[in-house]
């Protein structure tokens, strides 16, 4: 593969793949088991939501890799030019070097003391000497630095085309994955949208739980800060794959507290756990986030812990952003990461 070929701009255009549409549940026949499908297509949405966050998340890195790797061919590309340059600027006067040491024209000391009439002529013709030799010797280590540089710049634009080649693949397969979950959550919202319809005015207030527009003191720094920012946001609706200023879900919640606070995030409850150190839950401190999910593999919530025992998240669709207790939200409990301090 040429450097042209790798440095050249590509445009991902996989085949997408189409999803099975979700199937609508059969007709609550109680206000409670209506509840109760609501909240379990919420929980798949939510699934599905997250996966697509990831994957997003994902491409962004697999097309930060790919446009790395071709700056590195790039440059790798004008070292190994400018090396050449120097290569063949020197060659000649390291061929003439060598040529004359064939031929016998090189003398050494004793030869000019041989060759002198006097001490001081001597002196005169050894210094003469040394400041050729030391001409020659950095014509000979310029051209060896030149040809080494070369050959790694080649080594280089060899693991950038390598690297770059394994992005494309990568962004590909992701982008083709993403077109799929996106289908799938279309799906899964029409299906949230009929559950939606079924539910009573006592359901949707008990899906909202008591409102909390309590006061909660935050500890100095940028947890403390990301801290009030996300209370500050109690109250604002729960939007699919929103960061806010005006709506939210879960990891954009997150994402827009700590970047208020200087801290940038991705907006995704499986990235974000990569970020930060694991903290039990018995040390936990206000601003540090939980996580919730099946398994580790599987994360798709996450909260801010505010002391107390309480979280602020955005917890589902059709409830605000809201504190509730670290148990709240039918969730299991994963573990919890400290983003900073």
């Amino acid at each position: 593969m040429s450097v042209a070929a790798v440095v050249a701009v590509v445009t991902f255009s996989p085949t997408p793949a189409l999803a099975q549409p979700a199937q609508p549940p059969a007709p609550p026949t109680t206000a409670s088991e209506a509840l109760q499908q609501y909240n379990d297509v919420a929980k798949r949405a939510e699934q599905v939501n997250e996966d697509l966050l990831k994957a997003q998340t994902d491409l962004q890195a697999r097309n930060a890799d790919f446009d790395k790797a071709n700056a590195d061919v790039a440059m790798a590309a004008e070292t190994e030019k400018q090396a050449k340059a120097l290569e063949e600027q020197f060659r000649g006067q390291v061929d003439a070097l060598a040529s004359a040491s064939f031929q016998g024209a090189r003398f050494n000391k004793i030869s000019a003391l041989l060759t002198g009439s006097s001490a001081d002529d001597f002196l005169e013709r050894a210094s003469a000497l040394n400041v050729l030799a030391s001409d020659n010797q950095d014509a000979l280590d310029k051209y060896t630095r030149a040809v080494a540089t070369a050959t790694d710049a080649r080594k280089l634009a060899e693991d950038g085309q390598r690297r770059a080649a394994e992005a494309k693949a990568a962004a590909e397969k992701l982008t083709a994955d993403i077109t799929k979950t996106q289908q799938d959550l279309k799906a899964q919202l029409t299906t949230l949208d009929q559950a939606r319809s079924r539910l009573s005015a006592k359901d949707k207030s008990d899906l909202v739980g008591p409102v909390d527009d309590g006061v909660y003191l935050a500890p100095s720094g940028s947890a403390g800060k990301a801290m009030d920012v996300a209370l500050a946001q109690r109250g604002k609706p729960y939007v699919w794959g929103a960061e806010g200023p005006g709506s939210f879900d879960c990891s954009g919640l997150v994402l827009y507290a700590y970047r208020a606070a200087g801290v940038s995030l991705p907006h995704s409850s499986r990235a974000q756990y990569g970020y930060g150190k694991s903290v039990s839950r018995s040390e936990l401190q206000p601003g540090d986030l939980l996580f919730y999910g099946g398994s580790v593999g599987s994360i798709h919530h996450v909260a801010m812990y505010i002391g107390g025992g309480k979280i602020v998240h955005a917890s589902t669709s059709g409830v605000p952003v809201k504190t509730d207790s670290i148990d709240g939200g039918g969730r299991d409990y994963l573990g919890a990461k400290r983003i900073v301090g």
